[in-house]
């Protein structure tokens, strides 16, 4: 039992969401339909979903818009939760889920008429790289939509290091992003950034998500926490990071190749 509590206590951010079947990205559902709106995903036959996370953006596009959708994540956890999804959609004869990594994605150059993803890049160490990535496998014409967290003002070293030990991630300041997306040499390139209402956040995400869905993620989060003490130190060290609400916003850029 020992050897399986440590093992757990050193799941971070994205390895919990995994384990307990839920993801999030910034700006809920609102923050996501806009993403997809300034991508034109309307219009598009086939979507490239990076970092799929539990299905829910691959499942949305496919239904609403009957879209074909590839979703890639770096998770076999995560694919088998967006397989699940998309059974339960009944969409999964137009989503197709592959085990991938934004910084070397298995598909030709000039393939896909948008590809887009949520609370990705932040993650990766090389982002000009990755941007670089979705840039090549997206066709001529096409878009490219990316929604990321970002900071407003540099926080303190403090806040910094607490926010990189729990989630994994070092985000960058909103000029950072502006700048990068500066350097990617799309064209018609929107960049609009938000503030984080953390009140609205909940309840969004909950509707993304499927208040089912949560639920259940929810509980097993919940049994996770009270079966296992160390997980406890865990999760107070992840969510206890102390942000304030002004620091912490998201951006959605976009841009066309």
């Amino acid at each position: 039992m020992a050897k399986r509590e440590n093992a757990q206590a050193d799941l971070k951010y994205l390895d919990m969401q995994a384990y307990v079947g839920i993801t999030k990205h910034n700006g809920g559902f609102a923050a996501t339909d806009e993403l997809l709106s300034l991508c034109h995903v309307e219009q598009a036959r086939e979507a490239l979903n990076v970092g799929c996370g539990i299905g829910v953006g691959s499942a949305y596009v496919a239904k609403k818009f009957n879209c074909r959708v590839v979703g890639v994540d770096i998770s076999e956890k995560m694919l088998a939760w967006s397989r699940l999804r998309a059974r339960e959609e009944r969409v999964e004869d137009k989503v197709e889920f592959r085990l991938a990594d934004v910084l070397d994605l298995p598909f030709e150059v000039d393939r896909f008429d948008v590809v887009f993803c949520e609370s990705v890049i932040a993650f990766v160490e090389d982002r000009r790289r990755a941007i670089r990535e979705l840039i090549r496998v997206t066709r001529p014409g096409g878009y490219v939509g990316l929604n990321e967290s970002l900071w407003f003002k540099e926080p303190s070293p403090d806040m910094g290091a607490r926010v990189r030990a729990s989630a994994g991630a070092d985000i960058p300041l909103a000029a950072t992003w502006q700048a990068l997306w500066e350097e990617s040499a799309l064209r018609d390139r929107v960049v609009r950034v938000y503030p984080i209402d953390y009140r609205a956040e909940i309840k969004s995400r909950m509707q993304w998500v499927g208040y089912r869905w949560a639920l259940r993620g929810f509980a097993r989060l919940a049994r996770l926490y009270l079966t296992h003490p160390a997980i406890r130190q865990s999760l107070k060290e992840q969510f206890g990071t102390g942000l304030k609400m002004e620091q912490a916003g998201y951006g959605l850029f976009v841009g066309r190749k």
